[in-house]
């Protein structure tokens, strides 16, 4: 067998999805979302890579409570391989409790925490997945603009960390042409199970060779 190839999936709680919090080891606890359902596929067709995959998504995560506590939930696992999604919280908790962050600041903090990370882990491969919301549930229009705002930066963001970028909103747009929005998102931002198997698919085809 291979030597280990360490996959972290890190985000809010889309990631989350009711992961283990007292079980450090890898290949457990990975939740109820796409995480556990990639590592599903990775674990059962490519047992030669030897993948020690862990879980470190946070429900209500914005990007500055990842970057608190980027150290202790990422660089101390050496991963060779960083799976990042955030941003639906900085603008969600501006319109539910005026705690959100703005583009400009999500940027700026999103571009440092990467930039830590290339400094301290020069060969981990990054993959940064596209924030996401449908119209229904929680969204209301006044969002779309700065999610496609988020969209954007982390777009470039992969760009010029040479990461790879997961286009999980064009996904689900195409999606609700063949049923309604929440069938996908159960409120607009939560993937129900047909919402967490296309973020999977997505994910695989993005990222052929993890």
């Amino acid at each position: 067998m291979n030597k280990e190839t360490v996959i972290l999936f890190q985000g809010d709680s889309i990631t989350d999805c009711g992961r283990g919090r007292d079980i450090n080891e890898p290949n457990v606890a990975l939740g109820g979302g796409y995480p556990q359902m990639i590592a599903a596929r990775l674990l059962s067709t490519r047992v030669e890579q030897n993948y020690q995959i862990y879980n470190r998504g946070i429900s209500g995560n914005r990007v500055v409570d990842l970057y608190a506590r980027w150290k202790i939930d990422a660089l101390n696992l050496s991963p060779d391989v960083i799976s990042i999604l955030i941003g639906v919280n900085d603008t969600w908790h501006e319109f539910g409790s005026k705690n959100g962050v703005e583009p400009e600041r999500y940027e700026k903090i999103y571009r440092e925490l990467l930039s830590w990370t290339l400094d301290v882990l020069p060969k981990t491969k990054l993959i940064l997945c596209e924030p996401f919301v449908l119209a229904c549930g929680a969204v209301t229009p006044d969002w779309l603009p700065e999610i496609n705002e988020r969209r954007r930066i982390v777009r470039e963001l992969a760009a010029e960390f040479s990461a790879i970028f997961v286009p999980f909103q064009s996904v689900l747009d195409r999606a609700v042409q063949k049923a309604p929005p929440e069938y996908w998102l159960r409120d607009g931002v939560h993937p129900t199970y047909a919402g967490h198997a296309l973020l999977t698919d997505a994910w695989l085809d993005a990222v052929p060779e993890p």
